[in-house]
């Protein structure tokens, strides 16, 4: 993540917390930026210099005004303005981890070879939180060469419990031993 991106998402950020809208800008500009992920033809067209700023930010306006906070449109021409409107993944990164440091919540990521049921989901997620003491916003990703098991991602550390990574133990294990 670049410091542009860091300085513009701590800045709605803290802008957001003092006036207690943290929580609604959080999900309206989590929404802004998978829109932009998706269309990536728009994010092309703002990014053009064969529009002027006043054509760029208009199209923001026209996409966007009404529609989400004011401070969140004001980012965005912001960011377009000054031609950063690329930094956008990353200011949303930026916003989301101070939004999470602030409310005690961890991220933490759950690869699996099958899709977790809603039940089991409420488990894993229950039993990070018992342990880490702390809120958890868990995500789940799908793997088909976990084979088995969780390998986690929590609080930049890797916990591996997954039939794959016990396969790889026991192959080193057995070619050190006939070696």
């Amino acid at each position: 993540m670049t410091q542009t991106a860091k300085n513009y998402g701590d800045a709605l950020y803290e802008l957001a917390r003092d006036e207690g809208l943290a929580e609604q800008l959080f999900s309206q500009l989590a929404g802004v930026d998978a829109l932009i992920a998706e269309n990536p033809d728009y994010l092309r067209l703002l990014s053009s210099p064969t529009l002027t700023k006043a054509e760029r930010c208009a199209a923001l306006d026209e996409a966007f005004s009404g529609r989400v906070h004011p401070y969140v449109l004001s980012t965005l021409k912001l960011l377009c303005e000054r031609g950063h409107i690329r930094e956008l993944r990353g200011c949303c990164t930026q916003y989301r981890r101070r939004r999470n440091e602030d409310a005690g919540i961890v991220e933490a990521t759950a690869v699996t070879a099958v899709p977790l049921t809603p039940s089991l989901r409420r488990k894993l997620t229950d039993k990070l939180e018992s342990v880490t003491g702390k809120q958890i916003d868990l995500q789940l990703r799908v793997d088909p060469s976990v084979l088995g098991g969780v390998r986690l991602e929590l609080e930049g550390k890797q916990f591996d419990g997954t039939v794959r990574q016990r396969l790889d133990g026991l192959r080193k294990t057995l070619s050190d031993t006939v070696i």
